[in-house]
């Protein structure tokens, strides 16, 4: 465990104000999440809505595309608001990034074609990409040192409940739409307003949520960051230790972004392809609505079945980061990730095969994703720990925007002889790769177990 003078666990150690915090900031991330998956599910459907002209095989490449628009938006969300996070407050940016996604959201219900969705996502994706960065720094400044892991283990598992609230709001539009509440290939526009929400957050956010004492204390004493907007970055770049830190934080950030985003999350479009050839060959179903029906079903158990797996592997990380700290703990979860993905992309050939894989994949890649709330907010001092935070954790959506491209790339020029969904398979398992880049990193990486934050 932790070694901290307080021994109670780390949700007793928590005052009103705390809790306040943890819960304003962890709604913040899991409303985040929610936009995150809604768009995971609604991305193919919308596609074949706003671009109906286009071949049935064109339109995972453009899922891909609009994905890597959406991860770019990110990451520049990422740059810019973790640094004016440092410069103006934890709080206060906070607020802005949940008015910019969940408004963007909203407005993605009107979009009429390719490009203004794709402008709707990348809008959508500065606000998302702000949140991280902020929400952790946040936590990790306000509550007890001695319940910092468990806080941000525990946002970052809160994470998959989002995940699994997506599939209640498409159950619900699809449900919606099988019985003509809502016309017919709507159900990819309505569920969209589910993300804007959380601009109800901005409320209590706005009210109540007060700036940090370590931030405010670097206030008091003149020493935030000055000058440029970027002049966080400069701060990072200029101290050894920062800038060994940056790189550390970024590569091993980059290499989970980048197993979830550019691998992970393509899963779904092979499920479908799986799914409709079992339903329709090995089922003997012969009515286009009864397939489509029965595999929206098993796409949604799925999913509920991954996220699932995903909230068990992050608290699961949590516990074992607490014990045996986080170097080891994240050798472990990229070691899972690199072989329960590839068996993944390998094996599956129906659904009863995805009811036991995708949770296993959602444990194994979204464990790291808690050691990223865990880890990144220990290697950086207060006034600079929001810029280095986004920096890190979004850096890996500029990679995983190109590993998007790569992966449409690699399928079609590399194994588009098989086919699909072979080339897809294939070009998923040749990236798996990228897993070796974390389990390098760590040979760099300083242990933070049982230390204080760095001011």
């Amino acid at each position: 465990m932790e070694n901290t003078a307080d021994t109670r666990p780390w949700y007793r150690q928590l005052t009103g104000y705390h809790w306040f915090v943890f819960v304003v900031a962890s709604a913040a991330w899991f409303f985040d999440c929610l936009d995150q998956r809604l768009f995971s599910l609604a991305r193919v459907p919308a596609m074949e809505s706003l671009v109906s002209e286009a071949s049935a095989d064109r339109i995972p490449a453009l899922a891909k595309n609009v994905t890597a628009i959406f991860l770019i938006g990110w990451g520049v969300g990422g740059v810019l608001f973790g640094a004016f996070g440092d410069r103006f407050g934890r709080a206060k940016m906070l607020t802005l990034t949940i008015l910019l996604y969940s408004g963007f959201t909203g407005l993605t219900f009107f979009s009429r074609g390719y490009w203004d969705f794709a402008l709707y996502r990348f809008l959508t994706g500065m606000g998302v990409g702000g949140v991280f960065g902020l929400a952790v720094a946040l936590i990790a400044e306000t509550v007890p040192s001695g319940a910092r892991v468990g806080a941000l283990g525990m946002l970052q598992t809160l994470s998959a409940i989002g995940n699994i609230t997506s599939s209640g709001c498409k159950w619900l539009v699809d449900a919606a739409q099988r019985n003509d509440i809502i016309a017919q290939g709507t159900n990819w526009r309505w569920m969209f307003l589910f993300g804007a929400v959380p601009a109800v957050l901005i409320i209590f956010t706005s009210k109540w949520l007060r700036e940090p004492e370590p931030w405010l204390k670097q206030k008091a004493a003149g020493k935030l960051p000055k000058g440029a907007i970027l002049a966080p970055y400069a701060g990072l770049l200029r101290e050894a230790q920062w800038r060994k830190n940056l790189i550390i934080g970024a590569l091993l950030a980059s290499t989970g972004v980048i197993g979830l985003w550019a691998i992970g999350e393509y899963a779904v479009d092979l499920q479908r392809f799986v799914f409709r050839n079992h339903f329709s060959t090995e089922k003997g179903l012969t009515d286009a609505k009864q397939i489509k029906d029965a595999v929206d079903s098993a796409l949604t158990t799925s999913f509920l079945l991954q996220q699932i797996g995903a909230g068990v592997g992050m608290w699961l990380f949590t516990i074992v980061a607490m014990r045996l700290g986080r170097r080891s703990t994240f050798a472990i979860g990229y070691a899972s990730a690199l072989i329960v993905t590839f068996m993944v992309y390998w094996k599956m050939n129906s659904p009863s095969d995805a009811y036991w894989m995708m949770p296993l994949m959602g444990a194994a890649q979204l464990s790291v994703f808690a050691g990223f709330a865990i880890y990144l907010p220990e290697l950086f001092p207060s006034r600079l720990r929001s810029t280095g935070t986004s920096f890190c954790y979004n850096l890996g959506r500029f990679a995983a925007a190109g590993g998007s491209y790569f992966s449409a790339e690699l399928a079609n020029q590399a194994f588009g002889q098989f086919g699909s969904p072979l080339k897809e398979r294939y070009a998923a398992m040749a990236m798996c790769s990228i897993f070796l880049v974390g389990l390098v990193t760590l040979l760099f990486a300083p242990e933070t177990k049982d230390q204080p934050l760095p001011e």
